[in-house]
C-alpha cells in the first residue's frame, strides 16, 4: 500500500496525502460509495477509508499500482462474473490505476452491501464494565 504521510483521523486527510493523480481516483471510489450508501458513516479503519452502515460496509486503498476495494467476501461472490477482469481475492478486488474506474460496478457492489448489512440484526455497541 501507499502509505499515507501520516496517522490520518479522515477520509479527506487520507486522500489529501497522495499525489494529484491518486487524488481523483480516490474521490470517485468515495463519491460512488457516497451516492451508493448516503446513509453510511465514513471512517478511517486500519488506516484506511472506511464506510460504515450496520457494521463494516466496505473499505478502499491507495497502493503503488491499484485502488484496493474491500466489499467483503459476499460482495466479491455476488460479483464474480463481472470482477473476473480483474486481480481479486476472496474479499477484496484491484482496480488498476491506469484503466477508469468502473464506478457502476463499484456502485451496484455498494448497493448489494447495504442491502446486506441492513439485514443483519443491528450492532450494539456497549462499554466494558470492571
Amino acid at each position: 500500500m501507499i502509505k499515507a504521510r501520516k496517522q490520518v483521523a479522515s477520509i479527506d486527510e487520507y486522500i489529501q496525502s497522495f499525489p494529484k493523480e491518486i487524488q481523483k481516483l480516490l474521490s470517485e471510489m468515495r463519491l460512488a460509495i457516497r451516492a451508493s450508501a448516503p446513509e453510511a458513516i465514513e471512517k478511517i479503519s486500519y488506516q484506511i477509508p472506511t464506510f460504515y452502515l450496520n457494521g463494516n460496509l466496505v473499505h478502499f486503498a491507495a497502493f503503488k499500482n491499484h485502488i484496493g476495494f474491500y466489499p467483503t467476501p459476499s460482495g466479491i461472490s455476488a460479483f464474480k462474473d463481472e470482477l473476473k477482469e480483474y486481480k481479486s481475492a476472496k474479499g477484496s478486488v484491484q482496480f488498476p490505476l491506469d484503466k477508469p474506474m468502473p464506478i457502476d460496478l463499484i456502485k451496484r457492489i455498494v448497493k448489494f452491501r447495504v442491502l446486506e448489512n441492513m439485514q443483519k440484526p443491528a450492532i450494539k455497541v456497549t462499554k466494558k464494565q470492571n
